[in-house]
């Protein structure tokens, strides 16, 4: 078999020193972000004159506007977003944390009685000679380890929110130098979020293994079937921020869209407008808190498969600890090289012009790849046997070390691929969404289907991405190369997030400009920023996607080995109900999201009329509207509806397992799988390109634009509708759903031990 190159006390080393890297990394860039000024001091020139922007002289002085009323307006508006942010994070935390304690509790009764709450050795469960802690150790550690994965996942979230809002009001002053100054603010806050969140996640975990083996000693199976609660804390979380923070986000933007811009004729962001402020707050709880938890999960649990594997196979029978934390050195190796990516927008190319922002966000996609491919093939060479034995469904697959690495790299290429595609079907650079603006000519209901047409359309690329990626893979090294080809796709997850943080700090950049009354100029530059960041959240979510469909097709083969099942036959009716109920659950889920985001818009609407009509001076500018006001209605409605798809989620592994057994289980996941990642790649570009549709008739670039345009035309009027149609669909419903299949795979994993010993009651009754 052969050892490996990298000694035992080096990995233990290398592990948490990438990890402090990546902290401090993401402390430096916060440091940076910070020297830019909230207070009216005058700002004088930076002594580095032509540095990213022409020279720092401001655009006000220029055109004899107020400098210190614009900063303070900043600060004010900046503060009111951050409060916002800040209660409605709480207020959902306080009851995500009741379901968290209930949640955990259940694990803990779930699988101590699997022997009868026994505290006696037990034969392994895939070595019957050895003998293994018993089913009471493994209940209290995977409590103990989803109680890490909720808080870590928890805090992901909330720290990201903080650093974006911290963000946003100096990314709008940073405009008035230049283009390229603002970008680096905003790309800067990113950054600090991703890598906080891939090195605390990465941090985190590996503490965890450590503590966990000084009970288990040698009982590694053991040990890491304990971890997966990991993964299932990671998501149980993200699913309740993605969902409530989604419905959030989207109730205050679609009410602030219809009445500000198609009844009352206002542009966007515009201060007159009461559900402003709650839309921007919205931005930071959806996009920022949601997608940190999100893609945390997702780190989280395709380490977790891949671990659970690996336990099983010569890694964790020979007790070769270098080998067996391959997939944690794979996310080292990508703080180090999105570290040093990161710096290639910050520091080495400049930007001058708002045409070089969205290239130089494609850079860094690509630069993170070329980097990453080299990495993994090191960490290859240096921690792998030159050949070792990988479990495969009972029997032990042999397998050399260079397999491991097509694997991973895959994974990691596949990420690209679908991260470009996602691009060409939303960036208003490119035909597809050229064609959807044009469709506008003619009204809202051609949009509508053109819209359509194309998210549909934009599954077919992705999905071949993916399904090569599984079949090379898993020829390669069965369950393990699936589980390592989801963690090559969220290698480069720092640089993946700064991208995709960089969005809604930039829109949230151009709402304080359009707030604060700055010169239209500005709003140019921020628009720009916001435009470029539609797209990177776009290909954002696409990664999330991605990497979700593989993640959790990785835990279903790990969730089959552990309930001993043979094969999954389709014909056997058992299974094919499951499939079949389980294809269905997606749009189950999809349903109550959209409705909850319809019925939340639905009172934030009659709200906004109301003030509009109740008001005095409102219209006119001369009083402010109740902000407050509707910044509450979002939150109670969001705090409320996220409830019923979350449980749906949860509770339908439980109740499957418990009463229609492992069997039918495996088909419920199969059929989640399918469908709810072709719903989501549909829904996410869908409602990406309506937006961008909506934003190239407003920019008027280029000749046919300014044929559609300008604001307020009826073209621009029906781009309108299609951009608020898509508003649920692209933040809801879409990134919702990789949490569905992910979370349901991982649930059924952990309570594997208790469905195979007690689950299918309705099948033994009859």
């Amino acid at each position: 078999m052969g050892a490996t190159i990298l000694p035992e006390l080096l990995t233990e080393i290398l592990i948490p020193v990438a990890a402090v890297i990546g902290i401090s990394f993401s402390l430096v860039q916060w440091l940076l972000v910070s020297q830019v000024k909230l207070s009216p001091e005058r700002q004088g020139g930076s002594p580095q004159g032509g540095k990213n922007g022409f020279g720092d002289y401001l655009i006000e002085e220029e055109e004899g506007l107020n400098d210190h009323n614009v900063v303070v307006k900043c600060a004010e508006i900046q503060a009111a977003i951050s409060e916002g942010a800040t209660s409605f994070l709480f207020t959902e935390y306080q009851y995500v944390g009741i379901f968290m304690v209930a949640f955990a509790i259940l694990i803990f009764l779930f699988l101590g009685s699997v022997e009868g709450f026994s505290t006696k050795s037990q034969p392994c469960t895939y070595s019957k000679d050895k003998t293994c802690k018993p089913a009471l150790a493994n209940a209290i550690f995977s409590t103990v380890s989803f109680l890490l994965g909720a808080v870590t996942s928890v805090v992901s979230g909330f720290l990201g929110m903080k650093i974006a809002t911290y963000a946003n009001a100096r990314t709008t002053l940073e405009a008035r130098k230049g283009v390229g100054k603002a970008f680096i603010t905003a790309f800067r806050s990113g950054a600090v979020m991703g890598f906080l969140l891939a090195a605390n996640g990465l941090l985190v975990l590996y503490i965890a293994i450590n503590l966990f083996k000084l009970y288990y000693g040698d009982d590694w199976e053991g040990l890491f079937e304990s971890i997966t609660g990991y993964g299932l804390g990671g998501s149980s979380m993200a699913l309740f921020g993605r969902v409530g923070g989604g419905i959030y986000t989207k109730a205050a933007d679609v009410g602030a869209d219809l009445v500000g811009k198609v009844e009352r004729n206002i542009p966007e962001d515009d201060p007159r407008n009461p559900a402003v402020i709650a839309d921007n707050v919205g931005d930071n709880v959806g996009d920022i808190a949601g997608m940190g938890s999100d893609l945390f999960g997702s780190y989280a649990e395709s380490s977790c498969a891949a671990l659970v594997v690996a336990s099983i196979s010569s890694f964790g029978i020979n007790h070769e600890f270098t080998a067996m934390v391959y997939p944690l050195l794979i996310s080292s190796m990508g703080i180090i090289v999105c570290l040093i990516t990161t710096l290639f927008a910050t520091d080495i190319f400049e930007i001058k012009a708002v045409k070089e922002i969205e290239p130089a966000l494609k850079k860094q996609l690509i630069i993170s790849t070329a980097l990453m491919t080299v990495g993994i093939a090191i960490v290859s060479w240096l921690a792998l046997p030159s050949s070792f034995t990988i479990f495969n469904f009972g029997a032990q697959k042999t397998v050399k070390n260079w397999e491991l690495f097509f694997c991973v790299a895959i994974g990691l290429w596949a990420g690209l691929v679908i991260g470009f595609v996602t691009e060409y079907y939303t960036s208003n650079a490119y035909s597809p969404v050229q064609d959807v603006a044009d469709s506008c000519r003619t009204g809202a209901a051609t949009n509508v289907i053109f819209g359509l047409a194309l998210g549909y359309k934009s599954v077919i690329i992705p999905i071949f991405a993916i399904a090569v990626s599984i079949f090379v893979s898993f020829s390669l090294a069965a369950m393990y190369g699936i589980a390592v080809a989801a963690l090559g796709m969220l290698s480069t997850i720092a640089t993946g997030l700064a991208i995709d943080a960089y969005g809604p700090i930039s829109d949230n950049a151009g709402g304080i400009a359009e707030m604060a009354g700055m010169s239209h100029r500005i709003r140019e530059r921020t628009d720009a920023l916001d435009a470029a960041g539609n797209t990177t959240a776009a290909i954002g979510k696409g990664f999330a996607i991605g990497s979700a469909a593989l993640v959790s097709l990785a835990l279903f083969g790990a969730f089959v080995s552990r309930a001993a099942i043979s094969t999954v036959d389709v014909l056997t009716p058992k299974v094919f109900i499951g499939l079949i109920v389980g294809a269905m659950l997606p749009y189950w889920f999809s349903a109550m999201t959209m409705k909850s985001v319809g019925s939340a818009a639905l009172k934030m609407v009659e709200e906004v009329r109301r003030q509009f009509n109740t008001i005095p001076g409102l219209m006119e500018g001369t009083t402010k509207p109740d902000y407050a006001n509707c910044v509450k209605i979002s939150t109670d409605a969001s705090i409320k509806e996220m409830i019923p798809p979350g449980a749906l989620v949860m509770l339908t592994p439980l109740v499957v397992g418990i009463f229609f057994g492992v069997e039918t289980l495996s088909g419920v996941l199969a059929g989640a799988l399918v469908s709810g990642v072709q719903i989501a790649i549909s829904a996410s570009n869908t409602g990406g390109a309506w937006d961008n549709a909506k934003k190239y008739i407003e920019a008027g670039a280029s000749e046919h634009a300014r044929m559609l345009g300008p604001k307020g035309s009826d073209p621009h009027k029906a781009a309108v509708i299609g951009d608020t149609i898509g508003d649920p669909l692209k933040d809801t419903s879409g990134p919702s759903l990789n949490i569905l299949i992910k979370l349901m795979a991982v649930e059924s994993l952990v309570f594997a031990p208790f469905f195979a010993t007690h689950g299918g009651l309705l099948f033994k009754i009859f």
